[in-house]
């Protein structure tokens, strides 16, 4: 297959959404609270849809179903991954996902949510939370029940271009004034733990404190999967995670580069930018499949990429 495979992102409008997208990549979004752009998604909660050539118009859902040739024949019920952006205009909830066995007993036999942040733009004072200060369980459980949040959880400045791991029972949050490039499980499964006593539709949105405490690690411990950047001339690259969900690389084109590509599939997002892959036109914003047997992707132009694959 030759042929690279664009998409047109799906939408969510939510309480803590914003505009960011349209302002920085031209999205049509529909309306001044988008908060999720499910940018590579064959999730049953919203699909992303080619945009242009052979399968204009299908979800990413049914080219898994119908082309599993494009997925270099994977097995599996599921597409592997969820790739989003997320522009947070006010702070999301506490939450914390669970790993794949917790979520196989007691979600309907879904996959767990381990994920990961690259941060696209941010606010000069933004942060984050990842991970808590409990050095127990039982302290844990005790601070929650006092709701001690400002002593509980663990708050991180962040700067354009950071990158975070966030395994399965990490408790964490994205803040006000960030925008994100995020890579996780094909999984929607959440456990809010805190939500600022924010009310919705006039009432509070659910908490999930039981499934929380079941799933939380502790103590935390702090994961960096970053490598070392690597200068090559024509580009950098930095490989920012590889695991046994996902793995992926941020690529700084300067002039051109090559990209090896002998895996089932691999996901490119076009973060700023733009220039040709293989002469085909890219620009900031676009999320593009290149299917099995694709070959070299031979880039061309002063953009930014973050590459993801299994």
């Amino acid at each position: 297959m030759s042929e690279l495979i664009f998409f047109n992102p799906f939408f969510k409008q939510v309480l803590w959404g914003g505009s960011k997208m349209r302002d920085f990549y031209g999205y049509s979004i529909p309306g001044d609270h988008t908060g999720e752009a499910w940018v590579i998604s064959a999730n049953p909660h919203g699909a992303s849809i080619v945009r242009g050539g052979t399968y204009d118009g299908q979800s990413l859902t049914s080219l898994w179903e119908n082309h599993r040739e494009l997925f270099g024949g994977m097995k599996g019920k599921e597409f592997p991954l969820l790739v989003k952006i997320i522009d947070a205009n006010d702070h999301l909830s506490i939450q914390v996902h669970p790993d794949d066995r917790y979520a196989s007993l007691h979600e309907n036999g879904s996959q767990g949510k381990t994920e990961c942040w690259y941060i696209l733009d941010c606010d000069d004072d933004a942060d984050i939370v990842i991970g808590h200060h409990a050095k127990s369980r039982e302290e844990l459980e005790e601070m929650i029940a006092a709701e001690q949040w400002d002593s509980l959880l663990r708050k991180l400045p962040i700067h354009k271009g950071d990158f975070f791991y966030i395994p399965a029972g990490t408790v964490h949050a994205i803040r006000k004034g960030t925008l994100l490039l995020e890579v996780q499980q094909n999984s929607d499964t959440t456990y809010r733990l805190y939500d600022y006593g924010r009310l919705q539709d006039g009432k509070p949105r659910q908490l999930h404190l039981k499934e929380s405490m079941d799933v939380i690690a502790c103590p935390h411990v702090s994961l960096n999967t970053r490598g070392a950047e690597e200068d090559h001339g024509d580009y950098r690259l930095c490989n920012l995670a590889e695991g046994p969900y996902f793995t992926v690389t941020r690529w700084n084109v300067k002039t051109h580069a090559s990209i090896s590509h002998n895996h089932p599939f691999m996901l490119i997002h076009v973060t700023s930018g733009t220039g040709t892959l293989n002469d085909c036109p890219v620009a900031a914003g676009d999320h593009i499949l290149v299917p099995a047997g694709f070959g070299t992707l031979h880039c061309q132009g002063a953009m930014e990429l973050i590459t993801t694959h299994i």
